[in-house]
């Protein structure tokens, strides 16, 4: 007995030794802790991740309110922190975190004239599953910067008031979307300075106004070639009469309403100031059937900020007209001519100390008909597309003249409710992604609501 016990219990200590039975869930029973652990880390983090993305928008939205106040001078520098606060504590809805805190410090204008506004959020969310191991929180943080005033906005605006333009109710909407146009760059204005708009109606040719007869920027040889009467009745031009030995009396300056026809090539394509008979501009009379049909004037550059300048732009747009042929590129040669200082439009001077976006927008429904060169086009369609090439041509020296300080964004639009084909002039002519094609009237609409969206961006950024 006393030799087999032993060797009976050496027996089932090696059994236990190799037995496996067990190994599953003693492995198991050692791993579920880290794996709650992680599962656990992860719902914990997920609701952090939730409540920062929650944070976050709610500083955006109170850095863009603090700026306004700051700007309207609503508030004062010292009171930053507890409006952002304020603001903060009123946007932010998520529960996950409690008692956030926020705090701001405001940058006044600087060298380039931009003022900026940063918030800061800290809080914390409380953990579940982490707590177990020793984390009781997640700490969550983020920030936000609103910058304004840095850029100030020159937009001019070259609308198309052809005949055309009477027909599937597109000089109503283009009226309305227009005003919009104004009263949406007028709300992101915070001073006098900083949106300027002009108005340029346009058809075959534009309105300078009849005050500016003496101007001397003008010049008067087309007017008297075609209006004056001869000595002898035969002759109906100045040049045919005085050829003949004939007299011409040319009708009185007085009776001229405002219209002016193309510059002198290659002048009708630059920007150049009216100093000699090459580069001044022509004035003429505009009737059709007897009637004259010069477009409404022109308004210059003129400030959006206040609500009186603002009903100006937009009375200027309500009185608009449609008559007459297609000729683009005087309307937007016109347009690029709003922007610059000096004569003829005498558009206020720039601050040094600011950033400036020029821009010109466009709006047209047809393809060009006819400019001042009659070999161009005859009313209904253009010759060898010599007016496109001039369009083309102007569009090509605004945008040669950019430098790093300056430059001139171009949108244009087209209203097809005629079924032409697509203006490849337009195109060309606008910057990447500013060109709005609509067969409807309803499409100015969305055109002038993206535009505006694109230029107000411009004023404040996140």
């Amino acid at each position: 007995m006393s030799l087999r016990c032993p060797v009976r219990f050496e027996r089932l200590a090696r059994r236990f030794v190799s037995a496996t039975g067990g190994n599953v869930a003693v492995l198991f029973a050692i791993s579920l802790l880290p794996i709650l652990g992680f599962v656990g880390a992860a719902i914990d983090y997920s609701r952090a991740s939730k409540a920062r993305t929650a944070m976050q928008a709610a500083l955006d939205s109170a850095a863009l309110m603090v700026s306004r106040d700051l700007s309207s001078g609503a508030i004062t520098a010292g009171q930053v922190t507890a409006k952002a606060q304020t603001y903060f504590t009123s946007l932010y809805t998520n529960t996950e975190a409690t008692g956030i805190t926020v705090t701001a410090s405001y940058t006044a204008k600087d060298s380039s004239g931009s003022s900026t506004v940063l918030l800061r959020g800290d809080g914390s969310v409380g953990t579940d599953f982490m707590n177990l191991f020793g984390f009781p929180a997640l700490g969550i943080g983020s920030t936000s910067t609103a910058t304004w005033g840095g850029t100030r906005l020159r937009v001019a605006m070259a609308l198309d008031v052809t005949g055309s333009m009477n027909d599937d109710g597109k000089l109503g909407a283009m009226k309305t979307a227009a005003k919009s146009l104004v009263d949406s760059l007028r709300a992101s204005a915070q001073g006098t300075e900083d949106v300027y708009m002009s108005v340029i109606p346009f058809a075959q040719m534009v309105n300078v106004g009849s005050s500016n007869k003496g101007a001397n920027w003008l010049k008067w040889d087309v007017w008297e070639e075609s209006n004056g009467s001869c000595s002898f009745w035969w002759y109906s031009t100045k040049s045919s009469c005085e050829s003949a030995g004939r007299t011409w009396t040319a009708t009185s300056r007085n009776q001229w309403t405002g219209c002016v026809t193309d510059r002198d090539q290659p002048a009708d394509t630059t920007k150049d100031l009216p100093t000699n008979a090459a580069t001044r501009f022509p004035a003429v009379s505009y009737t059709q059937n007897g009637s004259d049909i010069c477009p409404q004037q022109i308004l210059p550059m003129t400030s959006a900020y206040s609500s009186s300048n603002a009903q100006t732009i937009k009375n200027k747009i309500d009185a608009l007209t449609a008559n007459g042929g297609t000729n683009q590129p005087i309307g937007m040669a016109w347009a690029w001519l709003s922007l610059q200082t000096g004569a003829p439009l005498n558009t206020p001077a720039k601050d040094a100390d600011f950033k400036y976006t020029d821009a010109i927008i466009l709006l047209s429904d047809g393809l060009n008909t006819m400019d001042r060169w009659p070999s161009y086009g005859n009313g209904q369609t253009q010759f060898n597309g010599q007016i496109d090439a001039r369009q083309k041509l102007l569009c090509d020296n605004i945008r040669a003249s950019a430098t790093n300080t300056s430059r001139t964004v171009i949108y244009t639009i087209q209203v097809n409710t005629d079924g032409d084909p697509e203006s490849s002039i337009l195109r060309y002519c606008a910057d990447s992604g500013n060109f709005f094609a609509t067969t409807t009237a309803s499409g100015i609409s969305s055109a002038f609501a993206q535009i505006g969206s694109s230029l107000s961006k411009l004023r404040i950024a996140k």
